[in-house]
């Protein structure tokens, strides 16, 4: 095996693309976005991510652009302040930790493949044959079909890759009940490095900005049962998300209206993907594509990279996807359990679990044994973060 494709160029193929080059594959990565997606939201990079991140030569740069959250503040519906917290509840360990905005971290891993890998930019893949020929959407008769020893789907949670050759997304797809839409605002609270939140019964709003962004990211989730959209249509989307949060106060109303203009909206089910295998054929799945542990766990990013580095270097010293599977099998099952125990802090249910939450963080500086408090909120993330043993392939 040495002539391998990459669908998907965000951080679970950039990553994979890093990894099977520096043990001498030939890869090729198509993607159906024009270029390399720029800004997106803030993701962490815990645990055993930070050793990958380590081990590309990364964590320097990756720190330098980190997002030096400091503090977030709970509002009321009237726009009174109602509690604060630090970067060391919300945030996470100095050491242990590092937050960066997802576009940073893709271009970093970009930069690091772009002059050894062949990227092929604006196409997609329609087939995948069992003697690995592959063909595309776009490409031009010479290079519509061509042959690879193995597929590798980096492409999300709606994988293209999964789709072809393992079934249809809802065979896979368990959904969390709730929804989540992010994209960019303008910055007319003047946030520096802050959070602002407001949270009601069944819905949250989260305004932030980071270090050296002049604008800010709006960020909406709610509780829901399954809506019935067009994944293509925006427009139909923003009003699916206006009509989820009508009625809220503090400055969701003119969130909204920002939303309007906003040409990098993101909306999306709180879903995870369980597979019983990730791979099949010619095909093998990394990241969210095979393991979604969906944006309340705060793990996709971590478990991307770690994904991309035990795939490859199993490939490499001989474990396979078998051996991809069984290093991995523990370390996703111990991230995706964090998904529906951390919804529950971040959307609240009723009243009254908000108001006890809310005397909870405003308390929290005073009360003794504040430490062992936030270790018992951050702790589940870091063991989860922490819960695989990476070899070091390069032996």
């Amino acid at each position: 095996m040495t002539n391998i494709l990459i669908s998907g160029a965000s951080i679970a193929g950039t990553a994979t693309a890093y990894w099977l080059r520096r043990h001498g594959y030939t890869v090729t990565v198509v993607e159906r976005a024009p270029a390399i997606r720029p800004g997106g939201y803030k993701v962490d990079v815990r645990g055993a991510a930070l050793t990958v991140i380590e081990r590309m030569g990364l964590l320097d740069a990756v720190r330098a652009r980190g997002t030096d959250m400091r503090v977030a503040t709970y509002y009321d519906a009237a726009g009174r302040p109602l509690a604060a917290v630090g970067a060391d509840l919300f945030g996470g360990r100095t050491g242990d930790d590092a937050e960066i905005m997802r576009g940073d971290l893709n271009e970093l891993l970009y930069d690091l493949t772009r002059d050894e890998v062949e990227y092929v930019f604006g196409d997609s893949i329609t087939g995948i044959a069992e003697d690995g020929t592959v063909t595309f959407e776009r490409s031009g008769p010479k290079a519509s079909r061509r042959t690879f020893d193995l597929v590798v789907g980096a492409d999300g949670a709606h994988s293209n890759v999964r789709r072809l050759a393992f079934g249809p997304e809802r065979d896979f797809t368990r959904d969390l009940g709730h929804y989540i839409s992010i994209c960019t605002v303008p910055n007319t609270l003047g946030l520096d490095r802050e959070e602002a939140v407001h949270a009601a019964a069944g819905r949250t709003a989260n305004v932030y900005s980071t270090r050296q962004d002049t604008a800010a990211k709006a960020l909406f989730m709610w509780s829901s049962p399954p809506l019935d959209y067009d994944h293509r249509d925006v427009a139909g989307q923003k009003k699916l998300l206006a009509r989820a949060m009508d009625g809220a106060g503090w400055q969701v109303p003119a969130l909204l209206e920002a939303v309007r203009d906003a040409d990098d909206f993101y909306f999306d089910s709180v879903a995870q993907i369980h597979l019983d295998r990730w791979s099949k054929g010619r095909a093998v799945l990394v990241g969210d594509a095979g393991y979604c542990a969906s944006p309340a766990s705060g793990q996709g990013t971590s478990l991307a990279l770690v994904g991309a580095y035990v795939l490859a270097g199993e490939l490499a010293t001989g474990g396979g996807t078998e051996g991809y599977e069984r290093e991995l099998r523990p370390f996703v099952a111990a991230n995706q359990a964090l998904g529906p125990a951390n919804l529950k802090g971040m959307v609240i249910g009723s009243r009254a679990a908000l108001w006890f939450q809310l005397t909870m963080m405003r308390l929290l500086p005073r009360l003794p044994g504040r430490d062992r408090m936030i270790e018992r909120i951050t702790g589940p993330i870091f063991r989860a973060a922490n819960a695989i043993t990476l070899k070091d392939y390069a032996r």
